[in-house]
């Protein structure tokens, strides 16, 4: 019978002390056996604005030592069907972005079948993991949510930061277009057509207007429809949330997404072929009570749980 990892109780350790792991999971050096592993991406040097988010996967892992193994509000269980432990963190190069890609897309690469749930970091590091599992599974369905479209064409020259990503991968064949869906993106622009050059690509692009004051679970049922079979990648940049609930990161945006509009969200996505996920955009610097950090660890988690009912839509 295989025995699977669980976190280290509250009731056997006190939950400030003993590791500083994902939920104080056990900590491994390689992925064999697993089925998913938790990964930090520790940089901000991507980023356009407020830099911090190097200490994001330190901050998640720290606030997820509340969380306990069994979801009461879905009633998922992943670690009892799912080999989980934290795989540590990349070392990126922290002076030089076009090398740390080239690190993340590597240890990426070492992965297997192992699916990653990552800990950002800012959102730069997507490209690279999308990248390392189109080897693996070809083109995918992206789940992308966040207050920024990301897909400028470069930034002070460049074409890899962070609000480049998803045109790089789009350009690359990464994704694949009438699969990739855009929900919370809002603020202000820079011409009138920055969130109609992704609908033309043929990406799902729901700005925020439009789920205010609203459940997000009928949005869910038509993602989960339209998705159908097929691998999926979920990217949750926390700046999605309004900055009320989720002050510390970079690039904030008034007028967001509630934390039980993610949660229904993200729940609503059961049953897709999930390969992989990350939380990005986590700014400990600007988030004293560590709440940002806290809905992070949440998050996480219940991206965790849809791995367990991955590939079980009907």
């Amino acid at each position: 019978m295989t025995r699977f990892n669980q976190p280290l109780s509250g009731n056997e350790m006190p939950r400030f002390a003993g590791p500083n792991s994902f939920m104080r999971l056990p900590s491994v050096d390689r992925p064999d056996g697993l089925d998913v592993a938790v990964i930090g991406v520790p940089m901000d040097i991507g980023t356009s604005w407020r830099s911090g988010t190097r200490f994001g996967p330190k901050a998640i892992r720290a606030e997820s030592a509340m969380l306990r193994p069994y979801n009461m509000g879905t009633g998922a269980a992943p670690f009892e069907a799912l080999q989980v432990a934290d795989l540590g963190d990349v070392a990126i190069n922290t002076f030089d972005l076009k090398d740390s890609i080239r690190r993340i897309e590597a240890f990426y690469d070492t992965l297997g079948q192992t699916k990653p749930l990552t800990l950002g970091g800012d959102h730069t590091l997507t490209l690279p993991i999308l990248r390392s599992l189109a080897k693996r599974h070809g083109p995918v369905g992206l789940i992308h949510i966040d207050a920024h479209a990301d897909i400028n064409d470069h930034m002070f020259g460049e074409q890899i930061a962070h609000g480049t990503p998803f045109r790089r991968a789009y350009e690359e064949g990464l994704i694949v277009a009438d699969r990739t869906w855009q929900i919370g993106l809002r603020g202000t622009g820079y011409g009138a057509d920055d969130f109609q050059i992704a609908r033309d690509w043929g990406f799902h692009v729901r700005p925020v207007e439009g789920l205010w004051h609203r459940s997000l679970a009928p949005l869910s049922i038509e993602i989960n429809k339209q998705m159908g079979q097929g691998p999926v990648y979920i990217t949750y940049d926390i700046d999605s949330l309004d900055p009320a609930y989720a002050p510390g990161t970079g690039t904030p945006e008034i007028a967001g997404l509630t934390p039980p509009q993610a949660l229904e969200l993200i729940r609503g996505l059961s049953g897709l072929d999930i390969i992989g996920a990350d939380v990005v955009e986590v700014s400990p610097p600007y988030d004293t009570s560590g709440n940002t950090a806290l809905l992070g660890a949440n998050i996480a988690y219940e991206l965790l749980c849809l791995f367990q009912s991955s590939g079980q839509a009907d």
